[in-house]
Order: structure tokens, then sequence, then C-alpha cells
């Protein structure tokens, strides 16, 4: 799931997985590290077993969360 994820955002962006995975752990380090006290406890919330999410790990939440959600329809092009 979550590499085919990567290979397809990889693809839609003209770069590779290495590259997608690199701006996916930017984004979780800028938001962990965000002065906002209401977007560092969002960023906290996803489940992690080190000190910072990895990009699987914000991959494996977001897509629980966007189950969860009941818009499981904005997955669809990433399940096939």
């Amino acid at each position: 799931m979550a590499e085919h994820i990567f290979e397809c955002l990889a693809r839609e962006r003209g770069i590779t997985v290495e590259e997608m995975r690199a701006i996916i752990s930017a984004r979780i380090e800028k938001g962990w590290n965000d002065p906002n006290p209401e977007k560092q406890a969002q960023w906290r919330k996803i489940p992690c077993a080190g000190e910072i999410p990895t990009p699987d790990e914000w991959l494996r939440y977001t897509v629980e969360k966007i189950k969860a959600d009941g818009k499981a329809e904005l997955l669809r092009r990433y399940f096939k």
C-alpha cells in the first residue's frame, strides 16, 4: 500500500520515490516543529516508533483517518 501510493505520487510529480519520501519527511519535520502548539498537537497524534513519524507511519495514519472520516473514495485512484 504505502509504496504504491508513494510511487503514484512520485510519478505524478515526475520525481523518484526517494525524492517523494524526502519531501514528505521534510513536511513532517516542519509540522512537528511548528511554533503553533495546535499544529504540533495534530502532528503528535500520529503513532510512531521513533521520535518523529516516518513517511510510512504518516501515510498509515492518514489513510486510516480518511477512511474513519468516511472519505475512502478519495483514495480510489491509489488502490487499484
